[in-house]
């Protein structure tokens, strides 16, 4: 019964158009990223053109594979949890939207099969469109022949991207939960953007480490130096996303719903 509904659940995908959209949405990062190189490897072009403001700040940034790496972990990190909260939200909260959450419960299939087939689906589509992008930014860097790559180095990028992604993905059960508790995209959304504002006030604080949406922020170095995380950052994290699964599969298991 669980590959039914898991089989089901990718059905859903084959016809949607929002996938489409999140793979054009997450390409355009490696674009930007690019932009700012060319800006920084060519600032009186990019002044002549408009494109360096009087207000811009790129110091520091240097048009080298190092920054294009760590840019690029900033945004499959950062970009990541607010995507993923709408990939998330979008996947659950369309049953509530569309009215056929009712079929779902009514199923003679065990409720929290579907919450783990929804949550594999999520997985599978944001691993797409991390390995998707990160193609792409290596073919943007590769034609803009950034100076400073190394073998080691891409295998690092490569990691760091993919950990960000993975503690990403931690922290969407928590949203799922939202989702079901609040039957509908804007509370999961809502709540998503008020965690991502606190996990950057935390960030400053010395909680960081014990604050999951601060998480992220600070391996990528976005609330101070990049860092090594503790093994009590990854705990924290596991708990989190234990809860949201737990969470979730609780409130659709003993829930009705009255559509």
């Amino acid at each position: 019964m669980f590959s039914s509904a898991l089989a089901t659940e990718f059905l859903k995908l084959r016809r949607c158009k929002v996938t489409w959209a999140t793979l054009v949405g997450i390409s355009m990062g490696p674009l930007g990223i690019a932009l700012f190189m060319w800006i920084v490897r060519e600032p009186g072009r990019a002044e002549q053109l408009g494109l360096l403001g009087t207000k811009a700040n790129l110091s520091g940034l240097e048009a080298t594979w190092p920054s294009f790496l760590s840019m690029l972990t900033l945004i499959v990190g950062i970009g990541g949890m607010l995507l993923l909260s709408f990939i998330v939200a979008y996947i659950f909260g369309r049953e509530y939207t569309e009215g056929t959450a009712k079929n779902l419960l009514a199923l003679p299939v065990r409720r929290e099969w579907f919450v783990i087939a929804k949550l594999i689906v999520a997985l599978a589509w944001w691993m797409t469109l991390v390995v998707a992008v990160l193609a792409e930014a290596f073919a943007i860097g590769l034609a803009l022949g950034l100076p400073g790559l190394t073998a080691e180095m891409a295998a690092g990028g490569v990691r760091n991207a993919l950990l960000a992604a993975g503690i990403s993905y931690l922290l969407v059960p928590v949203i799922a939960w939202i989702t079901v508790l609040g039957r509908g995209f804007m509370p999961p959304l809502g709540f998503a953007l008020a965690m991502m504002a606190l996990g950057n006030l935390f960030g400053k604080t010395g909680w960081a480490d014990w604050f999951p949406w601060s998480i992220v922020p600070l391996m990528i170095g976005m609330v101070g130096q990049p860092e090594t995380l503790p093994a009590s950052s990854y705990v924290v994290l596991a708990l989190t996303f234990v809860a949201g699964v737990a969470g979730t599969v609780a409130q659709v298991h003993y829930s009705d719903n009255a559509q």
